[in-house]
């Protein structure tokens, strides 16, 4: 199965402008033979806080008509967005979408960053869908950094960690390349990474998102510079 991790500059708070950009990335995903493709965290509206906790336009449900475009792009999704909760505080959830645009799972980032504790309602449940012959399991940037998730994705017996992710260029770059070979490494895991590059809320998103393979080897990474998408084969059972 052929896997694309795509990272972007985000449009601030700006909902048609990043939905286009998703589109676009996933179409380009697609054409180069993907199965399916990874944006990173708060990928809809960039990591603009102030914007998305003030306005509630800018909080998504599964089933939101604006999102019918990328749901009919023939590629499964994996796309990290405010969520409507039912409560005053919103979550940042990831919607997955299989290539026919069926809701396959919905996640939400359990493992709060900091200022995220204040403005988000936290998850409570663990992430998990099946495509292609694989098992993939789901983590939102922090959530990276607790091995207690990482390892309740292993013992479930997935094959593949989506990760969507912030790294910012003061620190995340070492940060990036110590901690997802890791996880790659000591849990077995592929590991797929979607990072921000560029302006993102008060930071700088580093790129290089890329793909891991057990053990901890690098598959492919995208640069530190540009809008892109960049794909790796994963096979099943090759965990």
């Amino acid at each position: 199965m052929k896997i694309a991790t795509a990272q972007l500059t985000c449009s601030p708070a700006d909902l048609p402008a990043n939905l286009k950009q998703l589109g676009v990335l996933a179409d380009e995903a697609r054409g180069r033979g993907a199965e399916l493709v990874v944006f990173p965290e708060l990928a809809l509206t960039g990591y603009e806080l102030d914007a998305v906790l003030s306005r509630r336009d800018l909080w998504i449900r599964p089933n939101d008509a604006r999102l019918d475009a990328l749901r009919a792009a023939g590629i499964a999704v994996v796309v990290n967005c405010v969520a409507v909760t039912g409560e005053e505080r919103p979550a940042i959830e990831t919607l997955v979408f299989g290539p026919d645009g069926d809701l396959l799972t919905t996640y939400r980032k359990q493992h709060l960053f900091e200022h995220e504790q204040e403005a988000f309602v936290a998850g409570r449940h663990d992430g998990r869908f099946e495509l292609g012959g694989l098992r993939f399991g789901l983590a939102t940037c922090f959530d990276n950094h607790f091995s207690a998730l990482l390892s309740r994705v292993a013992d479930d017996r997935c094959q593949v960690l989506l990760a969507s992710s912030l790294y910012g260029t003061s620190g995340g770059v070492e940060e990036l390349a110590r901690v997802y070979p890791g996880i790659a490494e000591a849990f077995g895991l592929h590991v797929v990474l979607a990072n921000h590059v560029g302006p993102a809320g008060a930071w700088t998103g580093c790129g290089r998102s890329g793909l891991w393979s057990p053990g901890g080897g690098l598959l492919v990474q995208a640069d530190a510079e540009r809008t892109m998408a960049v794909l790796a084969d994963v096979e099943p059972g090759a965990a």
